[in-house]
């Protein structure tokens, strides 16, 4: 079954959605570099389950609108996204499916709008609801100050990141997806890095990608990414402050939908959370329906164990 490209207004911006099947919209919403793409092992099985399986393209990529402010990313224009998306091919109902920044993104939209939005499904990322202080001042306290690299500080100046990683698209990818992977040995991404390096340094570009990322594959992000460049894609990380702003509504509140986590057991994102995160994070849901570490797998856990993810993805559908 071949996806269709929709096209959704949204504001002044345009979502690309790539389409599968009929039923009600399972909504998937990728994390950073990606793109639509990486639900492609998700789409033709939750539409064969008797959903629609649609997969945007955040704004800033791929084929959705690219607009130049730092602040057209906060999270409430995004949150403005799927609610968009939700009307126009859900018929103002959803189910949020999302990984890496697709999560909070998710989380976010499914904490802010219980009313379009179902159920909710986050990958890599946990949602520990609205924190004592938005996230990049903490990233500085914790690495910056300490002469320490963090990738998030590395973001916020404008331009930066873009020309390291627009100089070698294909290096770009290839480096940032092996080292985040489960098949990457350990100390794949640098340890003890210091301010002011760049972000590739001491990243490898290994001869052989694993078999889960074909040349292909690789080849449709190169596209992707040399079309749309980076600027967007990085200033999703601007936002913390404006983001911080309006979660504080939500402070203490919980997500009240049925919800799903799921990580890689070599996730370096769910690393960063530290231990315990199953009982802190349960604190913020009333229905937490599955917590579930998959053996194996990196980061990218829908790319790399596609079909350990979608049982657990189609099962937990079935249930709601």
């Amino acid at each position: 079954m071949a996806h269709e490209f929709r096209y959704v207004r949204s504001g002044e911006q345009s979502i690309r959605v790539a389409v599968i099947g009929s039923g009600p919209l399972v909504l998937m919403v990728h994390g950073w570099p990606e793109s639509w793409y990486s639900w492609r092992h998700q789409m033709g099985p939750i539409a064969d389950a008797g959903y629609t399986a649609a997969a945007i393209d955040v704004r800033g990529y791929g084929g959705s609108s690219k607009p130049h402010a730092v602040e057209a990313y906060d999270m409430q224009s995004i949150i403005a996204d799927n609610q968009a998306v939700a009307d126009a091919l859900g018929g103002g109902k959803a189910i949020l499916v999302g990984h890496d920044w697709g999560a909070p993104i998710v989380w976010n939209t499914a904490w802010a709008d219980a009313e379009r939005f179902t159920a909710v499904c986050g990958m890599s990322i946990p949602h520990m609801g609205h924190g004592s202080a938005p996230m990049i001042d903490v990233a500085r306290k914790m690495f910056t100050e300490n002469g320490l690299f963090f990738y998030m500080v590395y973001f916020q100046d404008e331009g930066v990141a873009e020309a390291e990683f627009e100089a070698d698209v294909r290096d770009t990818i290839r480096r940032i997806y092996f080292a985040w992977s489960g098949d990457a040995p350990d100390g794949g991404w640098p340890i003890g890095k210091k301010h002011g390096e760049a972000f590739l340094q001491g990243m490898t570009n290994p001869e052989k990608f694993p078999a889960w990322l074909k040349d292909g594959d690789i080849d449709y992000l190169v596209k992707e990414f040399e079309e749309s460049g980076f600027r967007g894609p990085l200033n999703r990380y601007r936002n913390f402050h404006r983001d911080f702003a309006v979660s504080s509504r939500r402070a203490g509140t919980k997500i009240s939908q049925p919800a799903l986590f799921m990580a890689g057991e070599r996730d370096m994102g769910i690393r960063m959370f530290g231990r315990d995160i199953e009982p802190r994070m349960r604190a913020h849901f009333d229905d937490l329906r599955g917590f579930h570490m998959i053996p194996g797998a990196g980061h990218w856990n829908q790319q790399e164990k596609p079909s350990e993810t979608n049982r657990l993805l189609l099962d937990w559908l079935k249930s709601l």
